[in-house]
């Protein structure tokens, strides 16, 4: 199989995408694969003259909820592209109180609480186990670190990411259950989006936007609920437009690093428990392009 020139892979909510597209042009690709159709066609281009392509993780119109998002089906295609880094986006709620909404945070750490997803691409074919004790590539949170300088709002440099199911919101429980166990930020897209990014020997990080103190932290009792929602939407709004400038500039500093090489790209070279001759034609064919390097 030919080899891609290395892409940066960028995973976004309708907004984000909204916005570049406004400043670049690209070409959208339908893609297939084994695990689906992603989420939606995917934008490649050039941003900064570093090749990038764009995904909106819910899809247009934002249709999909974060427990039907493709995410196997994504991450996929992203590798097809030739995608070799992630840099993905999403709104949380903060629990603590020094994350305050509208900050942004590079998170370093995961709490996964989801279980209606699939978390893997390996689904009983091949035993794979890859280390993901650090989930977030140290490089590219520093490259996204080295960004924060520039950028109009607080961005805070770790921070222990719990994801939820949902699609309902906390319960005030369960908030302050994520809080005694110290965790940050309370979200539900980051996984198994960044297990499925180390199977693929993608790297992967996260620009997590605080758009308000999850329920936790109780509102004034004679606080109007459309009040709040305008109060939480102009967060979201404005915490957009910090991750875009956050990431525009990111990007700008990324050719080096797609170059570059990490222990990432090669997170399944130890990781593969199956006996390699057992391996019949029709699942070497289905995991072709994450494995072949290995099998063949």
């Amino acid at each position: 199989m030919k080899k891609k020139p290395p892409r940066l892979g960028i995973i976004g909510g309708t907004g984000l995408g909204q916005v570049l597209t406004q400043q670049t042009t690209g070409t959208e690709e339908d893609l297939d694969t084994p695990f689906g159709s992603p989420s939606g066609p995917i934008i490649t281009t050039e941003w900064h003259s570093v090749p990038i392509a764009f995904i909106a993780r819910h899809g247009r119109g934002h249709l999909l909820n974060p427990s039907s998002v493709p995410y196997r089906a994504n991450i996929h295609a992203l590798k097809q592209l030739g995608v070799t880094h992630i840099i993905a986006s999403g709104a949380c709620g903060s629990l603590v109180e020094h994350i305050e909404p509208r900050h942004l945070v590079i998170p370093d750490q995961v709490i996964d609480k989801t279980f209606k997803r699939a978390s893997s691409f390996f689904d009983g074919d091949l035993a794979i186990h890859v280390d993901f004790a650090y989930p977030f590539c140290e490089k590219l949170r520093q490259l996204l670190l080295s960004a924060a300088a520039n950028i109009d709002t607080k961005v805070h440099d770790s921070g222990t990411y719990i994801c939820m199911e949902g699609p309902q919101f906390s319960t005030r429980a369960e908030s302050l259950l994520y809080r005694s166990w110290s965790a940050h930020l309370v979200g539900m897209t980051c996984m198994p989006e960044a297990k499925l990014a180390r199977e693929a020997e993608i790297c992967y990080a996260m620009v997590a936007l605080a758009t308000d103190y999850d329920c936790w932290k109780p509102h004034p009792g004679d606080t109007d609920k459309h009040a709040l929602m305008n109060e939480i939407i102009g967060h979201v709004n404005a915490t957009t437009e910090n991750a875009f400038k956050l990431i525009s500039q990111a990007v700008m500093n990324a050719g080096s690093l797609l170059e570059a090489k990490c222990e990432h790209h090669q997170a399944l070279e130890l990781g593969i428990w199956s006996d390699k001759s057992e391996v019949t034609d029709p699942v070497l064919e289905k995991y072709r392009l994450l494995i072949e390097k290995y099998i063949i």
